[in-house]
């Protein structure tokens, strides 16, 4: 026996437990389980059910037991997972010119880097603006732009839409409309850049926003006044929300050429520009409250 375990030994027989397995104690009572309480039925009250309508938010959704119920849990799972997929969404390449756009591009390599380095994707790359100074029309009054951001599902669908709406009120209203364009892997603040090289009045920049839940098709529009690098978000006007079950293309259209329209008349934008003229025409894009969104139901439970 080595020293260590003679000396183990001896302060066992010091401390009266030289025996390491000692008698077991006697186990105590367990209890019965408890009486199965079966959880209570799954409802809505009648306050949750009024403030529902009034937003997309899971409000008063209520519970079974101590959980969820399945269809809330199942709804939730398929909204994230279309928010998921639309930010995971890449524009493919040759889709701008399939569409009949000047393709652009950030100077960000691929998705990775777009979602980590938002300042690449506010400047373009090299032969991004050798192409734009060679073929884009110059002193234009309006320079729209569609663009991926962090939805091109949205781009692909309701991009097109809004851009040639968009287009069509701003030549009814007699102004200039630049070349249509298309840029992968844009932040906002490239409309910047763009609008500056081709001396555009006013730039707007249509692109993907971040998706919500159940909203991966959502598009945003910013629009700044004498566009320039160096710009920030105070100078822009915003707005957000725009797709089918939100505000339609033909309706937000309408409402960017007005807000454009006023931007030129007053020589400005952003917090200095003044919308109270035009509210009752640009309905919430003034500010005011949205009108309630329909919830589209994903997942429907057998019950």
């Amino acid at each position: 026996m080595s020293v260590t375990r003679e000396m183990i030994e001896a302060l066992r027989i010091r401390i009266g437990a030289s025996r390491p397995l000692s008698e077991p104690r006697p186990a105590s009572a367990i209890e019965p389980p408890p009486k199965r309480v079966f959880p209570n039925e799954y409802e809505r009250s009648a306050y949750a059910q009024r403030a529902a309508e009034h937003t997309t938010a899971l409000v008063g959704i209520g519970n079974v037991g101590t959980r969820y119920a399945t269809d809330v849990v199942l709804q939730f799972q398929a909204e994230l997972a279309v928010a998921h997929a639309a930010v995971a969404t890449v524009l493919p390449e040759g889709w701008a010119t399939a569409n009949g756009l000047l393709d652009l591009r950030s100077r960000v390599r691929d998705h990775h880097e777009y979602l980590l380095r938002p300042d690449l994707g506010r400047r373009l790359d090299e032969s991004s603006l050798a192409a734009l100074r060679a073929n884009a029309v110059p002193g234009v009054d309006v320079q729209p732009i569609v663009a991926d951001g962090l939805s091109a599902v949205a781009c692909m669908g309701s991009g097109l839409e809004l851009l040639e709406a968009f287009e069509k009120e701003c030549r009814a209203r007699g102004w200039s409309v630049g070349t249509p364009m298309a840029a992968r892997y844009a932040r906002v603040w490239l409309e910047d850049e763009i609008g500056q090289t081709v001396g555009a009045r006013v730039a707007c920049i249509i692109l993907g926003e971040r998706p919500g839940l159940g909203t991966g098709d959502g598009l945003s529009a910013y629009m700044v006044y004498e566009p320039r690098i160096g710009k920030t978000d105070g100078d822009r006007n915003m707005m957000s929300n725009i797709h089918p079950r939100g505000t339609p293309p033909p309706e937000a259209a309408e409402r960017l050429a007005l807000v454009a329209g006023a931007m030129m008349e007053q020589r400005t934008s952003g917090v200095d520009l003044d919308l109270s003229r035009i509210e009752d025409r640009i309905g919430d894009a003034a500010g005011g409250l949205r009108a309630p969104q329909v919830r589209e139901q994903l997942v429907e439970v057998a019950r």
